[in-house]
């Protein structure tokens, strides 16, 4: 059965309840007397039972209406609940935000601006998952995260995306290697060079073969998941490497020196990713905002720290 019952007219049953008047009420609920008691009949009515025992001096709750009271106080309760939250969430000081982004981005970068964020909204969860291109995808179509940073590949025709900023890449070395001194690398003076590789898994990897297609370079046959590796295996004296800026924070040790590759048309560019025809939530689409406000052209930034 579909009922017609408002939660005008649950207060207005317990405002006759607590006053026991129906003048007395309906002033309360800034009616007249006359609308007051309509809508009383209308909810006895709607309940299928009569609510109050009427008398020239007294207004009383039937059997029936003691029981409904609480009916009428749980339900408003549960409703100005309900809407207490909603607000919490509108205003930002409930909800939550979860975010797939590479590992270089990661860990520099974004660590900064979800402090900012936590800052203005403390009462909303922030997630952060650190992982490979193809899994910051996956997570976002399965629902688990509400955006992914990430680099171009497969996939990604099913999403909107953003360029966020553009990743140049470096030559990392030991400072006692031939281009050590160089200012800057073109890429004939990676000829006979010997690389170590990140995982072909790796958007890196797939911009590194892009930018070195008919360089002769020399294979190492090193091939490894993660920078802090690549930057033991060079500091060993073992190869060079080729990685894109927002990771050079991995390569801060003594003896490796970082130089740029003189190579603009090729660059690893930053996506910010989100499902299409799909709102976030106020809570991510205010981190949504913010990473792009603070996160723009982060790259050229990240060589001057």
């Amino acid at each position: 059965m579909k009922l017609n019952i408002s939660t005008r007219s649950l207060h207005a049953f317990l405002a006759l309840q607590e006053c026991k008047h129906f003048t007395h009420a309906a002033e309360r609920c800034f009616m007249s007397q006359s609308a007051f008691s309509v809508m009383i009949q209308k909810l006895e009515v709607a309940v299928g039972a009569k609510l109050f025992e009427r008398d020239t001096r007294n207004v009383t709750l039937t059997a029936e209406g003691e029981l409904f009271a609480e009916v009428a106080r749980s339900l408003v309760s549960d409703i100005e609940s309900a809407f207490a939250d909603m607000s919490d969430y509108v205003a930002r000081r409930k909800g939550r935000v979860a975010i797939a982004a590479l590992p270089s981005l990661a860990a520099n970068g974004l660590p900064a601006v979800i402090a900012e964020y936590k800052r203005a909204y403390p009462g909303i969860t922030v997630q952060l998952f650190d992982a490979l291109s193809d899994q910051c995808l996956a997570m976002l179509r399965q629902g688990k995260v509400d955006i992914a940073l990430t680099a171009p590949g497969s996939g990604l025709i099913e999403f909107d995306t953003k360029t966020l900023c553009s990743d140049p890449f470096y030559l990392v070395c030991r400072q006692d290697h031939a281009l050590a001194g160089k200012r800057r690398i073109r890429l004939s003076d990676l000829s006979g060079c010997e690389l170590i590789h990140l995982a072909r898994s790796t958007s890196v990897r797939q911009h590194v073969e892009l930018l070195l297609r008919g360089i002769p370079v020399m294979n190492s046959g090193l091939e490894v998941e993660h920078l802090a590796t690549v930057a033991g295996l060079i500091e060993s004296g073992l190869g060079v490497s080729i990685v894109p800026e927002l990771t050079l924070f991995q390569f801060r040790h003594m003896n490796l020196v970082s130089i740029p590759i003189d190579a603009h048309d090729i660059v690893r560019p930053i996506l910010i990713v989100k499902k299409k025809e799909r709102s976030l939530s106020i809570a991510a689409q205010g981190m949504s905002e913010l990473i792009e406000k603070r996160l723009h052209n982060i790259g050229s930034r990240a060589t001057k720290r």
